[in-house]
């Protein structure tokens, strides 16, 4: 990657962080920007949502970055939504920004996952839009990111706090690597093969990222020496690991609706009857009982292979019971 991408993702990430307390997520209302706005012109970048005016700076002076910038946004929302699909919290409330609830205002661990998961979808959206061809003058080299410093306005522990876990973000995507290797030579005999690393895909680095939010630390500011830092609350003082998600606040448990704590409630939401897991109609109902319906679902069935080379199916239709929650 050039220098001036490396450079700009650093500056832009940098920013994010240091504009307010729920600043740093909010670019992702980049997501609502219209499929015909070209963003090939300065003037484009007051058109975009989520923005503040340093951001805009960084926006026109790297216009052919911010489709790249635009489609990270997308990516955040798809995923997250896709990876807590099965949760009573999951991830709706990212669909409102700029203008969040509660939930991912505060320092919880909602909003800890969402600012790791997108500082891992920026740098994973950049890196793919390089290989792919999409962004020009694109090339290897280790260039080293700007350093991460903030401004002293606004809440010191909830800054340190998004830092900490956009590092996490972008730690478990530099792990996530993996060599891939293809072969080449005389019917497949592999006689010469072609290696790379490359990166996983976003929904399984996402799902590793949900397993951190999962066991999260819970944080205090508390002086330590002439400084204040980041210290487990609930174990004795030991410094907070690199690779944990950490939060400042406790969650509700999202069952009513109640936008004052930012919990859209679980009402209507579908339920799996047989399950076990947090996608059960016990916990996903919160003990409030389920309501059946009947859904039609309209399948590919009677599927015949023609030789050589296509398959034909039919459309078959059945009805299968589902639950939502009371």
């Amino acid at each position: 990657m050039k220098p001036s991408l490396r450079f700009f993702l650093a500056g832009f990430l940098l920013l994010i962080l240091q504009t307010g307390l729920c600043y740093g997520i909010k670019w992702i209302a980049l997501s609502k920007t219209p499929l015909a706005l070209a963003l090939n012109q300065t003037q484009h970048c007051k058109q975009l949502e989520g923005l503040v005016v340093s951001q805009v700076q960084l926006c026109r002076s790297n216009l052919e970055l911010m489709q790249t910038i635009v489609q990270a946004a997308r990516e955040v929302i798809k995923t997250c939504r896709k990876t807590f699909s099965d949760m009573r919290w999951n991830c709706s409330s990212i669909e409102l920004a700029p203008n969040y609830l509660l939930d991912l205002e505060r320092g919880t661990r909602e909003s800890a996952f969402v600012y790791a998961l997108s500082a891992a979808a920026i740098s994973h959206t950049i890196a793919r839009a390089c290989t792919t061809g999409d962004l020009p003058g694109c090339s290897c080299g280790p260039i080293p990111d700007a350093p991460m410093k903030m401004k002293k306005s606004g809440s010191q522990a909830n800054k340190l706090m998004h830092l900490h876990n956009s590092e996490v973000g972008r730690q478990v995507l530099k792990a996530s690597l993996e060599m891939k290797c293809k072969c080449h030579g005389v019917s497949g005999s592999c006689s010469i093969k072609t290696c790379w690393k490359g990166l996983q895909e976003l929904r399984d680095i996402a799902l590793d990222l949900k397993t951190k939010y999962l066991s999260a630390t819970k944080v205090v500011h508390r002086p330590m020496g002439t400084r204040k830092y980041l210290v487990p609350k609930d174990i004795d003082i030991r410094p907070v690991k690199e690779t944990e998600l950490i939060y400042l606040q406790s969650s509700p448990d999202f069952c009513m609706k109640n936008e004052k704590v930012g919990s859209h409630g679980t009402q209507d939401r579908q339920c799996n009857k047989t399950s076990n897991g947090s996608d059960s109609c016990d916990l996903m109902c919160c003990g409030r009982g389920y309501n059946p319906y009947m859904d039609k679902v309209v399948e590919r069935c009677h599927c015949k292979y023609h030789w050589c080379c296509y398959v034909t199916c039919k459309k078959c239709e059945r009805t299968v019971e589902r639950y939502v929650c009371k």
